[in-house]
């Protein structure tokens, strides 16, 4: 099952274009999103199963 975070046009597009305004917004709003705080987390687990 993806992750929302991992399927999420507006991260895909910030990746693509960091110095727009719409990569400003994604920044400020991964300070806050439980989402992509949960995301993280699923992403540090992922990578100590693999190590």
């Amino acid at each position: 099952m993806a992750h929302g975070c991992e399927t999420c046009r507006l991260r895909a597009y910030s990746e693509r274009k960091p110095n727009s305004i719409i990569a400003k917004i994604w920044r400020w709003h991964t300070k806050w999103c439980p989402g992509w705080k949960s995301y993280q987390r699923y992403l540090a687990s992922q990578q100590e199963e693999q190590s």
